[in-house]
């Protein structure tokens, strides 16, 4: 097993491992220390069928099932990330992390390329750490004390045009969830920024309006060049990130190609400021 960083702040990559076999422990406590650290692992050249997916999933912890959607045929714990020819509108199109409106947020996701367009359909991270870290001690104390208001209400809750075929039981879209806007990672015990645009409505205690212009500075902050990473994708590419220490945000500048992603969710902690 190799590891290469990807960017100086976020991201490495693991090479000589298979996938598809079960990991042994030193593998596998390799793999868990990385992602801790470096907030996302990337694979290539993997072969893997929904089974060997869903097994390495649960050698690093619970499967969540996504209630909002798609599904692949016969496994619920494989979530659909599709984009077909005709679609214009993509999923992840915006900076966001995985799952933040839950009350006990996911720890990561598994996103494994199936087939990929022949050019575009990269996968931006950007590293909470790096952003916590390079706000201001003024700001850093004054974040310290605030929670968020995290909701799926406003996406996954309501009819998106173009999404009706993708995102489903907008009904189920009921639960507001309140972590600190800075948590201390569980497995790292790094702190990190834990806001993000898709899911972040407010401070708790505030209104949306005293919220938007401190959360808008953040949301600006966090996606520095310096923070961030471009991933290209290729069949058979495997990204495994920690939904504590990252954002991601999926680059929709392949129309008239196909994307077919295989998503599994791991259960997480709850957070800790």
């Amino acid at each position: 097993m190799a590891i290469r960083w990807t960017a100086p702040s976020v991201g490495a990559e693991i090479s000589g491992v298979d996938l598809s076999r079960p990991l042994d422990a030193a593998a596998r406590e390799t793999i868990r220390h990385t992602l801790a650290e470096r907030g996302v692992v990337f694979f290539h050249g993997q072969t893997l069928t929904p089974e060997q997916h869903i097994a390495l999933a649960r050698q690093f912890g619970e499967i969540n099932i996504n209630r909002f959607f798609s599904h692949a045929e016969g496994h619920p714990e494989i979530a659909l990330v599709v984009k077909e020819p005709h679609q214009t509108k993509n999923i992840g199109g915006g900076w966001h992390t995985d799952h933040s409106y839950d009350r006990v947020p996911a720890m990561g996701s598994m996103l494994y390329a199936r087939e990929t367009p022949p050019t575009g359909g990269d996968t931006l991270f950007a590293s909470m750490y790096a952003a916590y870290d390079a706000l201001s001690d003024g700001l850093k104390r004054t974040l310290a004390g605030l929670r968020a208001v995290h909701s799926s209400r406003h996406v996954f809750g309501v009819k998106r045009e173009g999404m009706e075929d993708r995102f489903h039981n907008q009904d189920l879209a009921t639960q507001d969830a309140v972590h600190p806007v800075v948590i201390t990672h569980p497995d790292s015990g790094r702190k990190a920024l834990y806001v993000n645009p898709g899911f972040t409505l407010r401070f708790e205690g505030w209104t949306d309006e005293e919220s938007r212009s401190l959360l808008s500075y953040l949301y600006q902050h966090a996606v520095r060049p310096e923070f961030a990473y471009r991933f290209a994708w290729q069949s058979g590419s495997l990204a495994f990130w920690d939904n504590r220490a990252t954002w991601h945000y999926a680059v929709n500048d392949y129309h008239g190609e196909r994307r077919l992603m295989h998503r599994i969710t791991l259960e997480g902690v709850p957070l800790a400021a």
